[in-house]
């Protein structure tokens, strides 16, 4: 069973909900402290008109407002979301960023040729959502990297990265060391990267994990590790015990993708999303 403490950093009001399974220190777990103003933006966010029926439904799987508390991302920021699909986090992100921080979707270069056909489709629709509502989402910055050749952004630039089931591709096609590498070059000295991914057993073999879409908390560090990240603090904000992570067509057995036999839905259902791994890393103060 996983030992439990509750993070003192982020006031309770914000972390509702969230447990962490790490013990914090001064000088590596520290995340910014959330006030009253931050909380109620966040709050005017995850409560917004704007947001899609669908995303909204999610909520309850995904708690984003005990991720980003836990991630410490306050309305101040220069916040990175690599590749954000659809945009579920954008629709938070962007306008709890409008006016005070700044919101950064990086996403695939649409000038490469030969990629899969959903990254263009993707593409298109998020810079549609934020030109379709500008007084909602303001100005957002959609930047374009090379897949095979991951850059975020000048050195030292942003306050936070945040990916959100991601890292699971980037193990599957070889290219996961350069993104780590990457996020540590863009980050400031003392910057956050939060990472959520599905999760797999712990000692689950590579070619297992590439194929079954889980990866084990284990690698994720020692991704995060070897590009020079020191891991901050985990936490069980996004678990699901339901979850056996074995299942016939890997994560996207389950909900939201459902890729299982009709006479099976009611059983997947029952499950809900995937067990997740839910960790913060920082780059070290003293930096470069």
């Amino acid at each position: 069973m996983r030992r439990v403490l509750l993070t003192a950093v982020i006031p309770t009001l914000l972390l509702s909900g969230c447990a962490s399974t790490t013990a914090a220190t001064p000088t590596e777990r520290t995340a910014p402290t959330a006030t009253h103003t931050t909380i109620a933006a966040l709050d005017e966010a995850i409560s917004g008109a704007w947001r899609d029926p669908k995303n909204v439904a999610r909520d309850g799987h995904r708690h984003p407002k005990q991720t980003l508390g836990f991630f410490g991302v306050t309305p101040d920021q220069t916040v990175i979301e690599i590749t954000p699909g659809g945009g579920w986090y954008s629709e938070l992100l962007a306008p709890y960023l409008r006016d005070k921080g700044h919101y950064v979707a990086a996403v695939w270069d649409d000038a490469i040729a030969g990629q899969p056909k959903y990254r263009y489709e993707l593409n298109q629709k998020l810079r549609e959502k934020f030109a379709g509502n500008a007084a909602v989402y303001g100005t957002p910055e959609v930047r374009v990297f090379d897949p095979a050749k991951p850059d975020f952004g000048a050195a030292g630039s942003a306050d936070t990265v945040l990916t959100f089931r991601n890292a699971h591709n980037w193990v599957s096609d070889g290219t996961a060391p350069a993104y780590f590498k990457a996020f540590y070059d863009v980050l400031k000295p003392g910057g956050t990267l939060g990472v959520v991914d599905h999760r797999a057993k712990p000692g689950t073999d590579l070619e297992v994990m590439k194929k079954s879409g889980y990866l084990t908390e284990e690698l994720v560090i020692e991704l995060a590790q070897g590009a020079g990240f020191v891991l901050a603090d985990r936490s069980e904000i996004n678990a699901n015990p339901k979850d056996t992570a074995d299942h016939p067509n890997g994560v996207w057995t389950l909900p939201p993708s459902n890729r299982h036999d009709a006479a099976d839905d009611a059983k997947y259902q029952a499950i809900g999303e995937s067990d997740r791994m839910t960790l913060r890393f920082t780059k070290p103060a003293g930096a470069q």
